[in-house]
């Protein structure tokens, strides 16, 4: 390659500026809020869950803006900032209703005695779950990311808590206060907890993600109410486009080859990401677009197939 905005390869120090990154890997993170477009029928399965008090399902490939709708209902509905509850393999109810640091406590014990961990509250910290199910004028949102990662009891032990919305902290039900200050997920908010049993007041509008990598007990199927994000389009695709990059009238016609070749490749069996899609337009619109020569090679970097290593 020739294409060498950045990094040589010489082992030479040089003062670099690196321009200005992508919209979406600009940090502190911004919401996407205003950028994401709904697909026709997910705005009415959004109005349907928050009228029935449901969990909403969304499954769709990756990139595909699942985990963005959240975003935009909190925003438009000022339903507060977005807890998060990433899943994988290891996660657990438990873990996502409140952490108990034991080991944290015994230690404080012995270094300062009975009294240096007298106290629990310090010890205690509600989960992202545990958060939203806190009584509150208010329902918050809460994003399920990527629950089909899961294990496979998980989904299952979820069912209790999002049918009763509440839920007991074992430590406090035999604790001798009557009520204990409990830091929030997310933040040194703190929040009431009497004789350790937290209930709802207004359920939370709750987003879970899925790639479709798996199958769902019908127990836990008919407690939501489900969309699945429709095939990618190129019309769709260019407004996505349009809506994170301004791309120039002099790139427009590559990006619409680009966009409609990414198309043909996901319609063709292909595994890509709508993200993936942003970075090759990202790279062939900005400050530092690769040459001629070396454009194919880069686009052929960042479009690799997920499925392949």
């Amino acid at each position: 390659m020739t294409w060498q905005p950045f990094y040589v390869g010489d082992g030479t120090p040089r003062d670099v500026d690196l321009g200005e990154p992508p919209p979406w890997r600009r940090f502190p993170r911004q919401a996407l809020d205003r950028e994401f477009k709904p697909p026709q029928g997910l705005v009415k399965a959004v109005n349907a869950a928050l009228a029935l008090r449901r969990p909403l399902l969304v499954t769709g490939a990756p990139g595909s803006g699942k985990s963005t709708v959240i975003e935009q209902v909190a925003a438009e509905l000022k339903l507060g900032d977005v807890l998060r509850w990433h899943i994988t393999s290891r996660s657990t109810l438990t873990e996502a209703l409140y952490r108990y640091d034991a080991l944290g406590r015994i230690h404080a014990q012995r270094l300062e005695g009975p009294a240096g961990g007298d106290d629990i509250a310090p010890f205690l910290q509600l989960g992202p779950l545990g958060t939203a199910l806190l009584p509150a004028d208010h329902p918050r949102a809460l994003l399920i990311d990527e629950i089909d990662k899961s294990d496979l009891d998980l989904p299952s032990d979820l069912l209790d808590v999002l049918e009763r919305g509440e839920f007991e902290i074992a430590e406090l039900a035999r604790y001798r206060e009557e009520r204990v200050s409990v830091r929030e997920w997310g933040g040194d908010a703190r929040s009431e907890v009497e004789r350790g049993r937290v209930r709802c007041a207004s359920f939370p509008f709750i987003v879970m993600t899925s790639n479709g990598e798996r199958d769902f007990p019908a127990a836990f199927l008919r407690r939501c109410v489900r969309f699945t994000m429709p095939r990618l389009t190129v019309e769709a695709l260019r407004q996505v486009v349009d809506a994170h990059l301004r791309v120039g009238t002099d790139r427009s016609a590559a990006v619409d080859t680009l966009v409609a070749a990414f198309v043909a490749r996901v319609a063709g069996g292909e595994l890509l990401a709508v993200d993936q899609l942003l970075n090759a337009v990202h790279l062939l619109t900005g400050g530092s677009a690769p040459v001629a020569e070396d454009e194919q090679e880069v686009m052929e970097i960042v479009l690799r197939e997920l499925s392949r290593a």
